[in-house]
């Protein structure tokens, strides 16, 4: 073992955001890297299901407030400061600040020894709000006192980001795009095995390094070299691109929102930065880092690896696994510290002819291209109605066809409990006047599954029981047809011999609607 690789057997790292997209990849590179991890969520939960969760240790802390921050920076030699509020209402700017600065002070008081910070690129000129507030981060890190480093990148190429879905549905869904003037803009992208490689050696940088670096692909290219070599890439015809320039940053969210699984909220500050032009204007972190033994991927190569894994199913983390800013996280209203109120239940059982494996197995599988099994042109009616008032809709789909872990989103859903083989519990994220939850439970019955479904609805004001009522006829008709949808789906997975051998009927429904608000 080399003198570097024995430094960082000793060495802590504490990670944020690591339910997120980098910090959910960043976790594992560490530990391959042989330090040691602390984890900082806001819940510790959200990170019980990670292949890594019982490889590091993981604590809860809110970022703003600086007494669990404290504590959860204690012992740590290195800190990534991966938190940012992209997508956020007003407001968003002030928060990032105060999170920031809490986070730097409490890193100094605790004697951390380096902060690494990846944000957005800083070019001279007027930036979007949301790269001016990043930019502002970084300068807090290299002011706190501790030794930091500020690693700047722009779009950034992987499976599951943010950026690549944006570009790839844009690409695949229109072969001829009436588009803004930003799509000429010059960018230097940059591949997400590249970043993650910087970020792991600014662990060990010198002590005397306290700036911010520019990291890059060997590409500079422009929005619209990027639509057309991606679609070479994967096999499509050559796109025509036809740019406007009367599409303001709101129009083209609107625009993005529309055709990509990205929602409204979070495309406009993607868009906003698209509007600078964000390339490399040195390269000094060579002095400290070298590349990869492969050296640095290229733009090409980059989607050429993030397609494969989407086809593969192989996604490890997604955008949509960071949490929604402003999303509900009041407690399930059968919790014993529920605060009470009105609340609706439409609870359903459902006997079916396969066993509760099969029966799970369809389960965990609901949602993206499976689809809720009832009445689909609700579900899509329902997920466009969501999109136009600013909701996430429909499309966020989800990161893996099979499998399911807390924290990541199913549609519109938001998976708040998953117990292999018995429970999910779905949290609805879309715009509602209350709060929604989905529950599906699967049991034993005779050798059978049994699936019990309970859907939840917390109103708010009038609106909410008028919404409740208004839309009652469709919630018997999509939760009804929904329990039975997956009992059929689940005795299609039957091996045909079982199939055979089975004469008994193949299921009993039992609707039981309880539509009286419940004082509590």
């Amino acid at each position: 073992m080399n003198r570097d690789a024995e430094s960082r057997r000793g060495s802590l790292c504490l990670v944020t955001g690591a339910s997120g997209y980098i910090g959910g990849r960043l976790v594992p590179e560490l530990l391959d890297a042989g330090y040691r991890v602390r984890c900082m969520a806001r819940s510790a939960r959200r990170l019980r299901d990670h292949p890594w969760a019982g490889r590091v240790e993981i604590v809860e802390a809110d970022a703003t407030d600086p007494v669990a921050t404290r504590r959860a920076l204690d012992g740590v030699d290195v800190a990534y400061y991966l938190i940012h509020a992209i997508g956020g209402a007003g407001g968003f700017a002030e928060n990032d600040r105060w999170a920031a600065r809490t986070f730097a002070a409490a890193a100094r008081d605790a004697g951390v020894r380096r902060l690494v910070y990846l944000g957005g690129m800083d070019p001279e000129e007027e930036l979007s709000p949301h790269l001016r507030s990043r930019a502002e981060v970084g300068r807090i890190m290299l002011g706190s006192g501790v030794p930091a480093v500020w690693l700047r990148a722009a779009v950034i190429i992987g499976s599951g980001s943010a950026s690549f879905e944006m570009l790839r549905y844009l690409t695949e869904r229109l072969p001829v795009m009436v588009t803004p003037r930003w799509v000429f803009t010059r960018i230097q992208p940059i591949a997400i095995r590249d970043v993650l490689h910087y970020l792991v050696a600014s662990a060990n940088l010198p002590a005397d390094v306290n700036r911010g670096f520019d990291i890059g692909g060997p590409d500079v290219l422009t929005y619209a070299d990027m639509m057309r070599r991606y679609a070479a890439v994967a096999g499509l015809n050559r796109r025509i691109i036809i740019p406007v320039p009367v599409l303001s940053p709101w129009l083209s969210s609107l625009w993005v929102g529309g055709i990509t699984p990205v929602p409204g909220r979070l495309a406009r500050p993607l868009v906003e930065s698209l509007r600078n032009e964000v390339v490399c204007t040195e390269n000094d972190i060579a002095r400290y880092v070298r590349p990869r033994p492969d050296g640095p991927i290229g733009f090409d190569r980059a989607v050429a690896l993030a397609l494969r894994r989407v086809r593969e199913a192989d996604v490890a983390t997604r955008w949509s696994s960071a949490s929604v800013p402003g999303a509900p996280s009041d407690p399930l209203p059968t919790d014993p510290d529920w605060a009470g109120g009105s609340l609706y239940i439409d609870e359903r059982s459902c006997r079916s002819g396969a066993p509760p494996e099969l029966l799970w197995e369809v389960v965990e599988g609901i949602g993206g291209e499976r689809g809720w099994y009832s009445f689909p042109i609700a579900w899509r009616a329902r997920g466009v109605i969501d999109r136009l008032v600013g909701g996430v809709g429909l499309r966020r789909g989800r990161r893996d066809p099979r499998r399911l872990r807390i924290g990541e989103t199913v549609d519109f859903w938001r998976v708040e409990e998953i117990e292999a083989g018995r429970l999910l519990r779905l949290r609805a994220e879309m715009r509602l006047p209350g709060l929604a939850w989905l529950e599906l439970r699967v049991s034993e019955d005779d050798g059978r599954g049994r699936l019990e479904q309970r859907a939840l609805f917390h109103p708010r004001g009038l609106a909410g029981h008028a919404y409740w009522w208004v839309f009652r006829p469709f919630h018997d008709r999509v939760f009804g047809g929904m329990c039975r949808g997956i009992t059929r789906a689940a005795e299609q997975l039957r091996p045909p011999e079982q199939a055979r051998a089975d004469e008994r009927p193949r299921a009993d429904e039992r609707p039981r609607a309880d539509e009286r608000p419940r004082a509590r």
